[in-house]
């Protein structure tokens, strides 16, 4: 009886979905509108006449469509493309994040809403919508213009931090509050766990799904794809991570795989049903009678979001570099929200931190701001040309004279290559020594967990330690290797670049030092770093000072295999992350 039921409620979605969006296509909108208005329609709080009996079971679906959806949203997602955008889209989206955030908490307080609720708005009034900017852009057919590739390089930023602002709040609902050392914290943990999922996912993922799709056909890869979403985002789970920061990532990383356009055409129809139903779940949560009692606050909120993106949008591109009139349409083009607000919703939902009065005004809003984003795309260019005519001399003149300022600041010739190499340099110290603690943290976490409690040593907690720790430092000493020989690299670079030569026969000593100096405390860093963060395998003072000096002898015995192997393992992520693959925004 309870199969009838459902098939009777999915029957009833898909049809009236189905008939909505084809009439919202008809009309040229988008059709997530349709879907929203198709929940609307079958929702409980509308007509008086019963749709949908067994509402869990449509929200359990929707919950699939919601991993499908970020999962489709991290294969459009490229870190080739993450490591292009350059400064001025990093610049423009943590500009309009920050602001953004501010601004709905404070209109949050203003309507006398509690913090929770105004800190969930700002979160969600400060994510657009990469979906619907895509669509809009493709239809008008500007997809090729400079100010769309920087648009597209905000949202990419945007989708990153995103992710780093749905953990936060998931640890500031758990604990009512986070204070500054916590937050940062909370991110350390963050990015230490997304660094190493990234490198051992590069390393693994694309090359089992590359070989996957050569030696199977559609139906296999898809469910194989599949499985490896949901595998990773249930680890993710595990982790005490949202659901969705391990569908987005696992996209990420299978979207470097050389077979990623098969993947797409596969994937997508499985996700555009499910997305359908996330979607149509997200109306059947709308109450027309809340709408209409916060009428007030969807409007000053939508009036906020437009304004508010144009404004904090525009202000980011411009500080970035980029001349007043590409600015105005980045912020123009950029002003409402989507998928990742109605996953921000969800989420407060589903923490039992924000009151049910919240989802369907950030519906109403993204509803109304996606509705105007065409509008607001074909204003930008007359409306930068009457600001142009319109605005005095001087202060034209001003923004034209600080644009070319910020073009004249990079760097060119010798300067360039010496700052590349010093970035590159500081950014293999970081990701190795994180690697490091995360192979530590990963062996205390299974120790914890029972994995290494051995019968023959049950009677001896601190030898299981010990077993622990050694394995630890025995996986993870390509990494201290390639650590040390990285920093030693940055210390002689940065002892060259600071010591000038006027010491005489002193500079070649002085630079030796210094150039010793990194690299020492780099090591130094990294052994407080894995005896704070991995005490629990922590063995007894004695035990680790010779276990220490034991590591010493089989580096300096082993050095140039764990050289090897590091430079196996750096080659392999390099050749992963630089194949060529096709733009999916193409």
């Amino acid at each position: 009886m309870h199969g009838i039921v459902f098939i009777q409620d999915l029957a009833t979605v898909m049809l009236v979905a189905g008939l909505t969006t084809v009439l919202f296509q008809r009309l040229r909108q988008p059709v997530v509108l349709g879907y929203i208005i198709a929940g609307l329609i079958v929702g409980p709080h509308t007509l008086p006449v019963i749709f949908i009996h067994d509402e869990e079971t449509i929200r359990t679906l929707s919950e699939l469509g919601m991993i499908l959806l970020l999962f489709a949203l991290g294969l459009e997602f490229s870190l080739k493309k993450l490591r292009a955008v350059g400064g001025a889209a990093l610049v423009a989206a943590f500009a309009e994040i920050v602001l953004m955030v501010w601004i709905g908490y404070e209109m949050g307080r203003f309507f006398g809403w509690t913090a929770m609720d105004s800190l969930f708005l700002g979160a969600m009034l400060s994510i657009s919508s990469t979906t619907i900017i895509m669509k809009a852009l493709e239809d008008l057919g500007l997809k090729r213009e400079r100010f769309a590739q920087l648009m597209f390089g905000i949202l990419i930023v945007e989708d990153v931090l995103a992710i780093v602002l749905m953990a936060l709040l998931t640890g500031i609902a758990g604990t009512g509050d986070l204070e500054a050392g916590e937050a940062f914290a909370a991110i350390g943990r963050l990015g230490l766990f997304m660094a190493v999922s990234l490198v051992v996912g590069l390393l693994l993922v694309p090359r089992v799904v590359d070989y996957i799709a050569r030696v199977s056909r559609n139906d296999v890869l898809l469910v194989a794809v599949l499985g490896i979403c949901f595998g990773f985002c249930l680890l993710v789970t595990e982790m005490g991570y949202s659901v969705a920061l391990g569908a987005f990532m696992i996209g990420a990383i299978v979207a470097e795989s050389e077979s990623v356009a098969r993947i797409e055409r596969i994937v997508m129809p499985v996700r555009d049903m499910f997305s359908a139903v996330f979607f149509v779940a997200i109306g059947m949560l709308i109450d027309p009678r809340l709408l209409v009692q916060y009428a007030l606050p969807i409007t000053v909120v939508t009036i906020a979001v437009v304004v508010g993106k144009v404004v904090t949008c525009s202000f980011g591109s411009f500080v970035a570099g980029n001349d007043g009139r590409t600015s105005l349409r980045v912020g123009m083009g950029l002003a409402q929200i989507g998928e990742f607000s109605f996953v921000i919703a969800s989420l407060g939902l589903t923490l039992k931190v924000t009151s049910g009065f919240l989802y369907p005004v950030a519906v109403a809003v993204s509803a109304i701001t996606t509705f105007l984003t065409p509008y607001l795309i074909r204003s930008s260019d007359p409306l930068a040309r009457f600001l142009g005519r319109v605005l005095p001399t001087r202060v034209t003149g001003v923004f034209g004279a600080y644009t070319e300022w910020m073009g004249s600041l990079g760097l060119q010739g010798q300067g360039a290559i010496v700052m590349k190499m010093i970035r590159r340099l500081v950014w293999h110290v970081v990701i190795n020594t994180a690697l490091v603690v995360a192979v530590f943290i990963g062996m205390a976490f299974a120790y914890r967990r029972g994995f290494l409690h051995l019968d023959l040593f049950s009677d001896e907690p601190a030898v299981r330690r010990t077993l622990a720790w050694s394995l630890a430092a025995l996986l993870s000493l390509p990494m201290v290797v390639a650590t040390y020989r990285k920093a030693a690299a940055l210390g002689m670079l940065l002892a060259e670049l600071s010591i000038p030569d006027r010491f005489g026969a002193r500079t070649w000593q002085i630079r030796s030092v210094l150039g010793r100096i990194i690299p020492l405390a780099s090591m130094l860093i990294l052994g407080l770093l894995v005896a704070a963060l991995a005490s629990t395998i922590l063995p007894p003072r004695e035990v680790a000072l010779v276990l220490v000096l034991i590591g010493i002898g089989l580096t300096w015995l082993l050095w140039r295999v764990l050289v090897q192997v590091h430079a196996r393992l750096q080659a392999a992520i390099r050749d992963t992350l630089e194949k060529p693959g096709q733009d999916p925004h193409e």
